[in-house]
C-alpha cells in the first residue's frame, strides 16, 4: 500500500462519477429514470447523528484486519493464509460473506470521506482476491468450506433443494453474491479495473458451472438462499455489455416466489423474508435494463405488500427472519423481530422505485426505516450492530462483538452507515429532489452548483438550504412534504412562498437560483399514534417520523449485551411493562414534553408507573417498549387483577432466569 497508490486514489475521485451510475456508455437503459442518484462523493454529511454514526463505522472498518477476512480465501485456493480467521460466522459455513460487504463499505467510505486509507484497503483486498483466483485457475474465488466440491456437484446437476449444510457450507450462492457486490462497488466507486476483471472471471466461472443445468434443476437449486445473484449479474452486464451476464441474471429467477408476485398474489406468509427481498431488487434492476414490465410488477407489488402492510412501526419486518400473516402482528411482538438485513434491502428496493416514479410515499417509508431501524441498529459506544431488532415489550437490543460475530447483519451493517448520503438528494435533468432533512452538502459539478443543507432535524423542525453557484442556475427545487406534517411553510430569501400540495407530496419551487439564495423550510411535528396492525389496543407513539420508546431501566439486563450468537438473548425474559389507561380521544393529552429535545413524559397514564419517552434510535443498553397496551378506564377495572397477576409471573420468571445466568457465569458457561 504505497504512496503512489494513495496519489492515484486521490485522482480517482474525479473520475468515478461516470461509473457510479453503474452503466457503460454503450449499454442503453431500457427505462428512463426521472430521478437519479448522485455519486457518493457528491454528498458530504455535516455534523449530526448520521455523520456521528458514519464516523463510528469508519473507525470500526479501519480497525479490521483484511488478512483475517482473506484467510479462508487463501486456504481454499491452496495458499498459506497470512493471518487467522475471525470468529463467528467467518469461521463457519458462510465464511467469506463479510469480505464482500467490507469491500462495499470501504469503497463507499472512500467516496464519503476521501480518506485514501479506504482506497488502500480496497486495492489490497482486490489484489489478494486476484491472487487467489489465479491460484484456483478457473475463475473461482471464495472462502466457502468445501466450495469447490459443492459446485462440482452443481455442475454435474446434483442439486440440493434446501441447503448445503452436509458439506459444511450454508448458502453458497448467497455468500458469492456478497463477493460480487463488493467487487462491483470497488470498480464503481474506486475505479479499480482489477476488481472488474476478477468479477467477470468469476461470472464466467458461474456461467460454465451452471451451463448444463436444466430449468428444473435451476428451480430446485434456487430454493436455497441465493442473495441477489440476479442483481449482481445484471450489474455486470450493465458495466460490461456482455449479454451472457444478462442471461445469467434471468436464470436466477425463482419462479415459485416471483410468478405469484408478478400476478399480484401475496403468498409470502412463512417465507424467509431476506431471501425474497434481494430477488425483487434484482427484478427491479432487470426492469431498468430490459424494460420488461413483468419485472417492474414484481418489484412494485412486493414493495407495497412489505413496506405498507408487513412492516412494524420502525420500518422493519418479519419475526425470526420470516414473514407471517398480516393479521398476526399481536403474536409477533418478541425479541426476534426485524432482521436488520431486511431493512437494508428494503431501502435499496425503495430507491429503485423512487427513481422510476418519484413519490413521497416511498421516501416517507425510507425516512421511517432509516431513523428508526438503521440508525437505531448501531451501538453508539462501540459502533457494533444489531441483528434482530427486538420489539418485545420490556426487551433490549443485542449487539455484535468486534471480532467474534460477523453475522449477515454485521456485513450489511458495515454498509448501512456508509450509505446515509444516498437518498438525501436525487436529481432530474433540471430538478433537485430534497428527500431527507439531514445536515449535508451536495456538489453538482454539471450545474456548477453546491447546495448546503443546515439543520438540526429532528431535534428542531426547520431546515435551511443555501445555494452556491458560479452563475445563475434555473432549477426546480422539489421539497418533500412528509405525510406526517399537517402543514409546511417555505421561505425563499426570507419571503414566504405560496405553495400548493398536500402532505405526502413534493412542493416545487422553480426559479433561477443565484449565489447566496436560501430556502427555509419548517415542518411542524406533533405527537401521533400508530396502532399495531390488526389490533385496537396496542399502539406506538411517534413525533413526526420519530418512533418514541419508553425507557424501562436496566433491571434484569444481562451484564454484557454483546453476543457471538445473535439469538443468545432471544429467550431472555422481559420485565413487566406499564399499561396505559385512558380513553383513546384523550391519550395524547397525557404525553407531555419535558423541555429536552424529543423527550416526553406520560402523566397519569401509566399503571403502575408513568414513563419517559425518547427516540428509539437513542435507546441503548437499557430495556424499552415501543408498542403499548392501552385500555379504557372501564376495561382496566375489569382486567387489573389479571394483569397484575401476569406482572407477578413475569417478575418471578425473570428472577429465576437471573439466578440461572449468575450460576452459569460463575461456572464459566
Amino acid at each position: 500500500m504505497t504512496g503512489k497508490r494513495i496519489k492515484l486514489g486521490l485522482s480517482i475521485l474525479g473520475m468515478v462519477a461516470m461509473l457510479a451510475g453503474g452503466v457503460r456508455a454503450d449499454v442503453k437503459m431500457a427505462v428512463d429514470l426521472p430521478a437519479q442518484e448522485f455519486a457518493p462523493q457528491d454528498v458530504r454529511l455535516l455534523d449530526g447523528p448520521f455523520k456521528d454514526a458514519m464516523e463510528r463505522d469508519a473507525h470500526y472498518l479501519l480497525g479490521l484486519e483484511p488478512d483475517r477476512l482473506l484467510s479462508g480465501f487463501r486456504t481454499e485456493a491452496g495458499l498459506p493464509p497470512k493471518a487467522g480467521k475471525y470468529g463467528g460466522w467467518e469461521s463457519q459455513g458462510i465464511a467469506g460473506h463479510t469480505l464482500g460487504h467490507y469491500l462495499s463499505a470501504c469503497a463507499r467510505m472512500y467516496q464519503d470521506t476521501g480518506n485514501p486509507e479506504f482506497l488502500n484497503r480496497v486495492s489490497y483486498v482486490v489484489d489478494q482476491l486476484a491472487e487467489c483466483q489465479k491460484a484456483n485457475g478457473n475463475g473461482y474465488v471464495a472462502a466457502i468450506p468445501n466450495g469447490k466440491a459443492i459446485f462440482a456437484e452443481v455442475a454435474r446437476g446434483e442439486i440440493r433443494s434446501q441447503d448445503f449444510n452436509l458439506d459444511g457450507a450454508w448458502v453458497p450462492w448467497y455468500t458469492i453474491h456478497k463477493e460480487f457486490a463488493g467487487l462491483i462497488d470497488a470498480y464503481r466507486f474506486c475505479g479499480d479495473a482489477k476488481a472488474l476483471a476478477v468479477a467477470t472471471n468469476f461470472a464466467d466461472w458461474v456461467s460454465a458451472t451452471t451451463q448444463n443445468l436444466t430449468d428444473t434443476q435451476w428451480q430446485k437449486m434456487l430454493v436455497c438462499e441465493q442473495g441477489g445473484m440476479n442483481e449482481a449479474m445484471a450489474n455486470l452486464y450493465a458495466l460490461t455489455g456482455n449479454t451472457n451476464y444478462l442471461n445469467l441474471a434471468e436464470k436466477f429467477y425463482h419462479r415459485a416466489v416471483m410468478d405469484p408476485l408478478a400476478r399480484g398474489d401475496d403468498l409470502l406468509d412463512g417465507l424467509h423474508s431476506n431471501m425474497q427481498i434481494p430477488k425483487t431488487i434484482g427484478a427491479a434492476r432487470l426492469y431498468e435494463l430490459t424494460g420488461q414490465p413483468r419485472y417492474a410488477d414484481i418489484a412494485k407489488f412486493f414493495w407495497d405488500r412489505v413496506a405498507l402492510h408487513r412492516s412494524y412501526v420502525i420500518g422493519g419486518n418479519g419475526d425470526s427472519e420470516h414473514f407471517f400473516p398480516v393479521s398476526n402482528f399481536a403474536r409477533h411482538l418478541d425479541a426476534a423481530t426485524c432482521e436488520t438485513c431486511c431493512t437494508y434491502n428494503m431501502l435499496k428496493l425503495t430507491l429503485h422505485l423512487f427513481e422510476w416514479s418519484p413519490s413521497a410515499a416511498e421516501m416517507d417509508f425510507y425516512e421511517r426505516a432509516l431513523y428508526n431501524d438503521i440508525l437505531a441498529s448501531q451501538d453508539p459506544d462501540t459502533g457494533m450492530f444489531v441483528y434482530l431488532m427486538s420489539l418485545q415489550p420490556g426487551g433490549f437490543k443485542t449487539y455484535s462483538t468486534p471480532q467474534d460475530s460477523f453475522w449477515c447483519c454485521v456485513g450489511s451493517g458495515m454498509e448501512n452507515h456508509s450509505r446515509y448520503g444516498q437518498a438525501i438528494y436525487l436529481r432530474g435533468d433540471d430538478s433537485l429532489y430534497v428527500n431527507l432533512f439531514i445536515a449535508s452538502e451536495l456538489s453538482w459539478p454539471d450545474k456548477g452548483l453546491v447546495v448546503r443543507q443546515e439543520t438540526k432535524f429532528p431535534d428542531q423542525d426547520t431546515t435551511r438550504v443555501t445555494f452556491q453557484c458560479r452563475q445563475p442556475v434555473k432549477l426546480a427545487l422539489k421539497i418533500r412534504w412528509p405525510s406526517w406534517a399537517e402543514t409546511l411553510s417555505v421561505r425563499v430569501n426570507g419571503w414566504k412562498q405560496k405553495i400548493s400540495g398536500t402532505p405526502g407530496s413534493y412542493v416545487t419551487i422553480d426559479r433561477v437560483w443565484s449565489e447566496g439564495d436560501h430556502v427555509e423550510v419548517r415542518l411542524p411535528m406533533k405527537l401521533h399514534l400508530e396502532p399495531l396492525p390488526g389490533t385496537k389496543d396496542m399502539v406506538a407513539v411517534l413525533y413526526g417520523p420519530i418512533v418514541l420508546a419508553g425507557e424501562l431501566g436496566t433491571n434484569g439486563m444481562p451484564a454484557d449485551p454483546y453476543a457471538q450468537d445473535q439469538t443468545k438473548f432471544v429467550r431472555w425474559p422481559a420485565v413487566p411493562v406499564p399499561v396505559w389507561v385512558a380513553d383513546e380521544s384523550s391519550l395524547l393529552k397525557h404525553i407531555r414534553p419535558t423541555g429536552q429535545p424529543l423527550t416526553f413524559r406520560t402523566k397519569n397514564l401509566g399503571h403502575p408507573d408513568d414513563v419517559t419517552l425518547v427516540p428509539f434510535y437513542r435507546v441503548t443498553h437499557q430495556r424499552y417498549t415501543v408498542y403499548w397496551h392501552v385500555l379504557s378506564p372501564s376495561a382496566w377495572r375489569l382486567q387489573e387483577a389479571e394483569i397484575k397477576h401476569q406482572w407477578d409471573q413475569e417478575s418471578a420468571r425473570l428472577a429465576v432466569w437471573e439466578n440461572k445466568a449468575a450460576a452459569d457465569t460463575k461456572a464459566g458457561k
